[in-house]
C-alpha cells in the first residue's frame, strides 16, 4: 500500500520537475523514420505541452515550431515559449526553447545535446542560455530583408546547399543539413 501511495505520489510530482514530454524516436519494428524538415503534424507531435526555465513552466506554441531529423536518427526541436510570466530581462532572452540530441553549431561555437533557452536579441544576436537561465552561446544573426512573409520561428532549407535556417522574423542563424 505505501509503494503504491509513493509511486501515485512521483507521478504527480515529476511532471513538474522537467519537461511534461520528453521527444521520442522510438519506432515499431522496421518503421522508417523521415530524415530532413519534419512536418507540422509530426512536429506537434513531439513538443511538450510546457517547458520548465528558470523555476517556471511556460506553454509552448506549436503552431511556431520546427523540428529536423538527421540522419542519424537525432532530433533537434525549436518552439516558441509563452514566457509572459517571466520578467521583462529573462523574456528578452528566452523566446524559444531548443531541444538538441546532438552536438550543433552556431558559427564557430559548438552547444552540446540538452535542452536550453534561447532568443534573437535586437542586435542581430542570438544568445542560447542553459535552463538556469545562464548565458552559453553569444553569435550573430542575419537579417533576410527579402523574405516576402516572415513567422515568429520557423525552420527552412537554405538557399545555400547543405544548410538549414532557424528564423525568428527575417532573423536567422544557419544550421546543419539534416543528412549530416
Amino acid at each position: 500500500m505505501i509503494k503504491h501511495a509513493l509511486l501515485f505520489a512521483i507521478l504527480l510530482v515529476a511532471p513538474s520537475i522537467a519537461v511534461t514530454q520528453t521527444p521520442s524516436t522510438a519506432t515499431s519494428a522496421g518503421e522508417q523514420q523521415p530524415v530532413g524538415l519534419l512536418s507540422a503534424a509530426l512536429t506537434e507531435k513531439l513538443l511538450p505541452p510546457s517547458v520548465l526555465y528558470k523555476g517556471q513552466q511556460a506553454p509552448v506554441q506549436s503552431r511556431n515550431s520546427g523540428a529536423i531529423r538527421y540522419a542519424d536518427g537525432s532530433l533537434l526541436i525549436v518552439s516558441l515559449v509563452d514566457s509572459s510570466g517571466y520578467s521583462t530581462g529573462v523574456r528578452e532572452k528566452y523566446q524559444f526553447f531548443l531541444y538538441t540530441e546532438r552536438t550543433v553549431s552556431f558559427g564557430d561555437k559548438s552547444l552540446p545535446p540538452g535542452f536550453y533557452g534561447a532568443g534573437f536579441l535586437a542586435n542581430n544576436t542570438l544568445v542560447v542560455t542553459d535552463v538556469s537561465g545562464r548565458d552559453l552561446i553569444t553569435t550573430p544573426t542575419t537579417v533576410d530583408s527579402a523574405m516576402k512573409r516572415p513567422r515568429p520561428l520557423q525552420i527552412v532549407a537554405s538557399p545555400d546547399a547543405g544548410t538549414l535556417r532557424l528564423y525568428l522574423g527575417r532573423s536567422f542563424v544557419t544550421l546543419p543539413s539534416a543528412k549530416n
